[in-house]
């Protein structure tokens, strides 16, 4: 089943707790929650107190994509705040196996992340253990980028990989998915939908979410 992600990156923070309730009644059943820390990703975002900001204003899973150096300084306190699922990047993690055993051991479903130049069979050992992959389609730090092309094929590897190796990872894209992108990215094989700008850029968030779910539902049953 495929399902849209609302990025709250993208979103008014003024009006984040209304932004996110629209985001919901369109349709969308996960929040995506980014945290970057200005040393992995050229960035700044959000951390925990916003997180436990959000959590009092909706009871959808909270999804954290962790674009950070030291990810695990930082997963007790994230569980904590009332993350559910959190998600680290094979490029910032030294001892990736244990990161991830720390995260479910906190309660929260692991995922593991690869930027745009990092190649799906390098995750073959860690496989079995994830809850999702999470492939950026764009080089991560930024929302509004445009999609590279050559994520469809590393979703597709992932299919056959999860197939091949008997795994149940779901399957997660990120960057750049937006009206004119998201039929091809589930026709690739991608079911966690993450959209940022596409949802939150123009006031409209419950009606995008409605619209990009119907594409992606079209999509899916073709």
């Amino acid at each position: 089943m495929v399902e849209l992600l609302p990025s709250i990156l993208s979103a008014d923070f003024a009006h984040l707790a209304d932004e996110v309730q629209a985001a919901e009644a369109g349709g969308g059943t996960v929040i995506h929650f980014d945290v970057m820390d200005g040393h992995f990703v050229p960035n700044l975002t959000i951390g925990p107190p916003v997180l436990k900001s959000l959590r009092k204003v909706t009871a959808l899973p909270i999804d954290c994509h962790m674009m950070i150096e030291n990810p695990d300084d930082f997963i007790e306190e994230f569980a904590d705040a009332g993350a559910d699922w959190m998600s680290v990047h094979y490029e910032a993690c030294r001892h990736l196996h244990r990161t991830l055993e720390h995260i479910s051991q906190h309660g929260m479903r692991p995922g593991v992340v690869i930027n745009p130049a990092t190649e799906v069979d390098l995750l073959i050992p860690v496989l079995g253990m994830v809850h999702h992959v999470l492939v950026m389609s764009v080089n991560p730090g930024f929302g509004g980028q445009s999609f590279i092309p050559y994520s469809l094929k590393k979703i597709r590897r992932l299919t056959e990989l999860r197939r091949e190796l008997a795994c149940s990872f779901r399957i997660e894209v990120d960057g750049g998915v937006a009206h004119d992108t998201i039929a091809q990215v589930v026709e690739a094989g991608a079911e966690l939908l993450v959209a940022g700008s596409a949802v939150f850029a123009d006031g409209r968030a419950e009606q995008n979410v409605r619209e990009l779910l119907q594409l992606a539902q079209t999509a899916a049953a073709e």
